[in-house]
């Protein structure tokens, strides 16, 4: 059973320096909640890597695959009398590759766009209603009651108006 910290703050710096001084201490499991875009969280908890563009990539590079293969397959499944020409010409097979590539690789960008949001919510997420209405939360996930102890020290000396703990089942 793991335990989440949620610290409570009014004011968005002290939300970021407490993110910033959590981040340093090793743990590496912080959120922070926000009723508003906040600029500097990426660099409080660190960047998150961005994996949708490699779903672009690879949706596009199978699309053109795909668009290639099905259109030179067609030509030779049913053959048409061309006067000698070769049955697989380029030119007209790349503008189906073209079509499908660019298909498949927006395909792939919404699958990785819901995979990368976390959508549906398979896992319950830990929600704060305070933060809808003018607080800002850090949760952090912790794993035992020394750590859970620490995280909530390092809240109370950024500045955390309130420190609470929740438990999850997991």
């Amino acid at each position: 059973m793991t335990s989440v910290a949620i610290g409570l703050f009014s004011a968005p710096q002290s939300a970021l320096s407490a993110a910033e001084k959590l981040n340093s201490a090793g743990f590496t499991t912080a959120e922070l909640l926000s009723p508003i875009p906040l600029e500097g969280v990426e660099a409080a908890l660190g960047e998150k890597p961005n994996t949708i563009k490699r779903f672009t990539l690879f949706g596009g590079l199978f699309g053109a695959c795909f668009g290639f293969i099905l259109a030179a397959g067609t030509a030779v499944l049913y053959l048409h009398p061309t006067g000698g020409r070769p049955i697989i010409t380029l030119p007209p097979f790349f503008i189906i590759a073209y079509e499908m590539t660019i298909l498949f690789g927006i395909l792939a960008t919404v699958l990785g766009f819901f995979i990368s949001a976390r959508l549906p919510a398979l896992k319950e997420r830990v929600y704060v209603p305070e933060v809808g209405v003018d607080k800002f939360a850090l949760t952090v996930r912790c794993k035992n009651a020394p750590e859970l102890s620490r995280v909530q020290t390092l809240m109370r000396e950024a500045g955390a108006e309130t420190v609470r703990t929740d438990e999850e089942t997991s």
